[in-house]
């Protein structure tokens, strides 16, 4: 690539965020004709330079060439009149728009959909999208509207791309769909970037590698002279095992059995139907199925924070004793005496308070406790500095505020404090989401040594190869049923991938 000039050059670019140093004199060359993916830890710095490069944040110091030419780019709209296109994690669509008017808005000049359906309907027979330009986006699956937002900075002339996590919440068939795509894309000349945490997916699409540790450039190499164990290496800056360890259930015994259950979110539609299966002490059930088929209602019906139209869920004590969950409010739940952890898929919104710190966060699982009007705030905040030297929590201390945390770091207050809760039932929607490979392992051994003391684990994963790694069994759901419930060891991620999109499995209590 050297012989080439680069369609992008970044020299010496420097992020500062108060004391915080996000980006240290980073260097970085993107060519044409290649796809490369952007490495690094969680707080490496890597989201924020594509920010710099897509017109988001704007350099202290530094300088950007495109196509060997200096540029100042101060807003998305400098970026897109540069040809650069940032396909965020979190679509910015419309949900009562059609994909064609989500595409030309905010274009300047005369709308006409007619012309720019054809224009869309051109670009995806190009590169091998499938879009319909009439289409609502509120009746898209999650690959469709990303679809739709790639078509979107390809309609605005883009040909640099930077995609953030844009297989986060797809099936193996749509991930091997859009790298048809993106090869596509990649031979027609375009310049593309991909920043993922999924090593396989480096090794399966990309061209070269570029690594960030600490906000500081490491180094760039071709994919095929590495591999992930090197580049995991590279990123934390030591060794790290890349197996998960999963042992042997010791002893299971069942713990909660869901039976028939049947929940309607409050507009009517069925999101859990007829829902049955058992989950056991000493084991990861792990949750599979593509975003918003029902596993965020499951989890909260358990726990009781949704109501339920039928069924049954039962706890069952360590002597067959059951006691029926649904009609207890959350707090009853733990009243009872069982320990229902439930680590939500919104952890700031409501998980924890933002602006309280990491202490007080902890403190709200152990406030009602305290004597009187007083609360006992020792032990929480002793927790607190346990869960950051044990979890490797960057912070500045346990007196700061959640919300001035990483992502991912706020992930490790949530799950920290909810396995310091000591439950028999630990449910775990989307656990290590946003957090890189070190950080991921150290959730994954933590769960694991949950198992190992008895807890019940339920795991709602987004990451295929994890859920077949970590689980122990794997319950499947399709359009809110029951696809299939099949073993860890020895599934295949292609057949959990089918039946994800398709219900007919075999289940091992059917």
């Amino acid at each position: 690539m050297d012989n080439k000039i680069p369609a992008v050059t970044m020299r010496d670019i420097t992020k500062r965020f108060g004391s915080t140093l996000a980006n240290d004199k980073v260097w970085l060359n993107i060519y044409r004709g290649e796809i490369l993916s952007l490495l690094g830890e969680n707080g490496s710095g890597k989201t924020t330079l594509m920010n710099m490069l897509s017109g988001i944040y704007f350099p202290d110091e530094g300088e950007i060439q495109i196509d060997g030419k200096d540029v100042v780019i101060r807003s998305p709209k400098d970026a897109f009149d540069l040809g650069i296109g940032m396909i965020h994690q979190h679509f910015k669509l419309v949900d009562v728009l059609t994909a064609a008017e989500n595409i030309v808005l905010g274009l300047p000049g005369r709308l006409d959909l007619k012309a720019a359906a054809q224009k869309i309907r051109e670009i995806c027979d190009a590169y091998g999208f499938e879009v319909d330009p009439e289409q609502k986006v509120y009746d898209m699956s999650v690959s469709q509207k990303q679809t739709v937002e790639i078509v979107k900075v390809l309609y605005r002339g883009a040909d640099i791309l930077i995609l953030d996590e844009p297989t986060a919440v797809l099936t193996p068939q749509e991930i091997d769909k859009l790298f048809a795509v993106l090869r596509n894309m990649r031979d027609d000349g375009k310049a593309i970037v991909i920043i993922t945490h999924k090593m396989h997916e480096v090794e399966a699409l990309s061209d070269r590698v570029a690594i960030l540790r600490h906000g500081q450039f490491i180094g760039d190499m071709p994919t095929k002279k590495t591999n992930a164990q090197e580049m995991t290496n590279m990123m934390v800056g030591h060794a790290v095992t890349l197996n998960i360890d999963r042992p042997e259930p010791v002893n299971p015994k069942p713990r909660i059995e869901v039976k028939g259950l049947t929940v309607r979110s409050m507009d009517g539609i069925i999101k859990l139907d007829d829902v049955s299966f058992t989950a056991y002490s000493g084991e990861i059930l792990g949750i599979a199925g593509i975003s918003g088929c029902g596993q965020k209602e499951l989890l909260e019906a358990i726990a009781g924070l949704q109501p339920v139209e039928a069924g049954s869920i039962s706890y069952i004590d360590d002597n067959g004793g059951r006691e029926e969950l649904i009609g207890k409010d959350p707090l009853s739940i733990q009243q009872m005496g069982v320990a229902l952890s439930f680590v939500p898929e919104d952890r700031l919104g409501m998980g924890l308070v933002g602006n309280m710190d990491i202490g007080n966060n902890m403190m709200l699982r152990s406030y009602r406790s305290g004597r009187g009007i007083f609360t006992n705030r020792k032990a929480p905040y002793k927790l607190a500095h346990q869960m950051v030297d044990f979890l490797e929590i960057a912070t500045p201390s346990v007196e700061t505020p959640v919300r001035r945390l990483s992502g991912g770091n706020v992930q490790k207050v949530l799950v920290g404090r909810e396995i310091a809760n000591a439950p028999s039932v630990l449910l775990t929607a989307y656990a290590v989401r946003g957090l890189d490979i070190n950080s991921s392992y150290l959730i994954y051994d933590t769960i694991n040594s949950q198992k190992m003391r008895g807890v019940a684990v339920i795991y709602v994963g987004e990451d295929l190869d994890v859920l077949l790694e970590l689980a122990d069994r794997i319950l499947v759901l399709c359009g809110g049923k029951v696809s299939g419930i099949v073993p860890g060891r020895g599934a295949k991620k292609r057949d959990v991938g089918l039946m994800m999109t398709k219900l007919g499995g075999k289940t091992d209590e059917q």
